[in-house]
């Protein structure tokens, strides 16, 4: 059996054991990444914008002055032109964004599937720019898997691994769909011109999709208002105030505080933290149109137990988010104490996006992961395997216990930074190490239980670039982040 995943897998060669129908599956299947999870390539300077394949090109794209300029939308594209910017492939190399933190290849994801399905050519990948709108995106993935669906039922294979299956159906569709992915997949399947897809999908699975939006967001649009952080949190800020996808991915939930009232962001909050207006409201629209439409065979994935922004104030332009969300009764009312003060309640996430917006229905696979890192993650990609390999919905597992990791997502060489461990107060249950993505350094990192009952280490990096930091328990899955090292203020080019 392959192991090299850290789990067990259906086995690559299935067709060498003798009496044994091959575990696989005959659908064919789509693999839709997550924002700026898709190589951006440049066709007027020829030149790759997003997810160069050297590690080194993430310290110029937000430490120099004009590194994410080519990532803002021009007013061309804002008026409907996208042929500027091709999306050619899945990210190659694990990138690195202020808020949203580590975004990790989907090598492991692929592999997986690809032990999976009966044919290397029931796969397709669906890179995009994901700066545009979702809807645009939409329309495109509702034709490439349209295509690549009729593709797979002319193929010889897909006629062998039909007769091997239990009813002999034709193949259909099945989605695998990270974070905005699966926004991208549920306008493709419901709003994509393709009426008969939904009929011709056996299932969508995603992967910690904000469905309902994300504080972080709102984070990544407030940078440019001045708040104290470093300057490549102001440049994501400007290039992203241009963004279709950015405003898309903001909170539609109830989560402002405004004094006793708790209520929805309005365009005009989004332009006062540093938004823009009119996107903001043609992402309203577009989410009221969708919301009016049923996702359908979804199996939702979310991460939990993981410190997550589900809230925020507005105080002079400034966001100031929390990691606790308000609940309503089922009339709607949001829910308070006997004085009349908003109940305040922790449901956490994976670390960006919080369980309750993780998911348009209530029952979710759970796991213990992060946002940028959870379709890599064993636990999720053993949950896509048995996904794709049911022939009857059996009902989604239950995850194990595990632990929650938070670290900064920014952090300077030679200055010490807490890294934190939530969900055990026994730092012999923990394993952890930190390790440079590129090159050989690596240490073991040693907690220590605080008051909280959490464990804290004290990390000091040694060098500019990106760092993996992976924490094991005695009792559960592995968790892991990544974390960028740079250059301190002062030394940044304003």
């Amino acid at each position: 059996m392959n192991q090299s995943w850290g789990g067990t897998l259906p086995n690559p060669s299935p067709h060498t054991e003798p009496g044994l129908t091959p575990a696989v599956t005959h659908d064919a299947v789509v693999i839709v990444p997550g924002i700026m999870g898709s190589e951006l390539y440049d066709t007027t300077t020829d030149k790759v914008i997003w997810g160069l394949t050297k590690g080194r090109w993430l310290a110029k794209a937000w430490l120099t002055r004009d590194g994410l300029t080519p990532l803002q939308l021009t007013p061309n594209e804002l008026a409907g032109d996208y042929t500027r910017i091709q999306a050619r492939r899945l990210l190659q190399i694990p990138a690195w964004s202020p808020f949203l933190r580590g975004i990790e290849p989907y090598h492991k994801l692929i592999r997986t599937i690809e032990n999976t399905i009966a044919h290397p050519d029931a796969l397709m990948t669906f890179p995009y720019d994901w700066r545009l709108p979702v809807a645009v995106n939409g329309r495109r993935l509702a034709h490439e898997a349209r295509n690549h669906l009729q593709r797979w039922l002319a193929h010889p294979a897909h006629t062998a691994a039909r007769q091997r299956a239990v009813d002999e159906k034709p193949a259909r569709l099945v989605f695998i769909a990270h974070s905005m992915g699966g926004l991208v997949t549920y306008a493709a399947l419901t709003l994509g011109g393709d009426n008969d897809l939904p009929g011709h999908t056996r299932g969508v699975m995603t992967l910690g999709t904000p469905f309902k939006g994300s504080v972080v967001a709102a984070n990544i649009l407030n940078a440019i208002q001045g708040a104290p952080l470093p300057l490549p949190h102001t440049r994501l800020a400007t290039a992203a105030a241009t963004m279709p996808a950015v405003h898309e991915l903001l909170p539609s939930f109830l989560c402002l505080e405004d004094g006793l009232d708790i209520r929805h962001l309005t365009p005009s909050d989004i332009a006062d933290l540093g938004g823009d207006k009119d996107l903001a409201k043609a992402s309203q629209d577009f989410f009221t149109t969708l919301y009016n439409q049923q996702l359908p065979h979804h199996r939702p994935v979310v991460g939990i137990r993981q410190d997550t922004v589900q809230s925020l104030k507005i105080i002079n332009g400034i966001v100031y988010p929390s990691e606790y969300c308000f609940r309503t009764d089922t009339d709607g009312e949001i829910k308070r104490d006997p004085n009349g003060v908003p109940r305040r309640y922790r449901v956490w996430g994976d670390g960006t996006v919080h369980r309750e917006s993780a998911s348009l229905l209530r029952r979710t696979i759970p796991v213990f992961a992060q946002h940028g890192a959870i379709a890599n993650g064993r636990e999720a990609r053993r949950i896509v395997s048995d996904f794709l390999l049911e022939d009857d919905h059996l009902g989604p597992d239950q995850a194990e216990d595990g632990i929650g990791l938070n670290v900064p997502d920014y952090v300077t060489p030679d200055a010490a930074w807490d890294c934190l461990v939530s969900g055990t107060d026994d730092p012999s249950q923990v394993e952890c190490t930190i390790a440079a993505t590129e090159g050989d350094w690596h240490k073991n990192v040693q907690f220590e239980a605080t008051d909280d009952d959490r464990l804290r280490a004290k990390i000091t990096l040694p060098d500019q670039g990106l760092y993996r930091i992976t924490a094991k328990s005695d009792y559960g899955p592995t968790v892991t982040q990544l974390v960028f090292s740079g250059p301190g203020q002062e030394h940044l080019d304003d």
